[in-house]
């Protein structure tokens, strides 16, 4: 600002330096402005808590049987697999999101000036 002041200055004074325009320029911006909800879902599949841990016993008694070098791999195996698939298949689960309101504005951006100096136009940027 200061260097552009100081250039019509010194134009001004060397000669006749008339200004035909000054424009202020804006612009749109999106202001996104963050709330928080509880996103809440049903991820009961219709079985009991029993019969979930049944049919994930067997199937992590099944993986763990084929693991090599280890004793007592099926029920290792079947006691996780029906412990998780139990709990994966619990009621109704909840977890908090992060979601956004978009507003858009019109703010200023910056301003030109337009003039003509020895024949010849100018167009000098600058902020107010």
């Amino acid at each position: 600002m200061k260097y552009i002041l100081t250039t019509l200055l010194v134009l001004a004074s060397c000669g006749v330096a008339r200004a035909e325009q000054v424009q202020d320029h804006l612009k749109t911006v999106i202001i996104k402005k963050p709330y928080t909800v509880e996103v809440c879902q049903d991820r009961s599949n219709g079985s009991s808590d029993l019969e979930n841990f049944i049919t994930g016993a067997i199937i992590g008694g099944a993986f763990g049987n084929n693991v090599p070098g280890e004793k007592n791999g099926g029920a290792i195996g079947g006691m996780l697999g029906g412990i998780l698939n139990a709990e994966r298949n619990k009621g109704v689960t909840c977890r908090v999101e992060t979601r956004y309101n978009e507003e858009t504005k019109t703010i200023y951006s910056h301003s030109t000036v337009t003039f003509t100096y020895e024949g010849r136009t100018y167009n000098l940027r600058f902020k107010k």
